[in-house]
């Protein structure tokens, strides 16, 4: 397998009161090369504990999007 350069993870989390939420829209990013990228934000809502069950398969479903890293 080829090397593969170090990655830079983006990400961002904000725990707010079930309900609150309005409407959530992609995060916007300029890339060194002059293009632009977009972050898809994703919402998981319920317990603690669920929330993080969720974001554990979440990252998990994640990587496997890349199995050569």
């Amino acid at each position: 397998m080829k090397d593969m350069a170090n990655l830079t993870l983006i990400y961002g989390l904000r725990l707010v009161p079930e309900g609150e939420v309005k409407s959530v829209e992609d995060a916007r990013l300029e890339l060194a090369s002059g293009n632009e990228g977009r972050v898809t934000m994703h919402v998981l809502e319920g317990s603690r504990e669920e929330i993080e069950k969720q974001l554990r398969m979440s990252i998990d479903a994640f990587f496997d999007f890349y199995p050569e890293i």
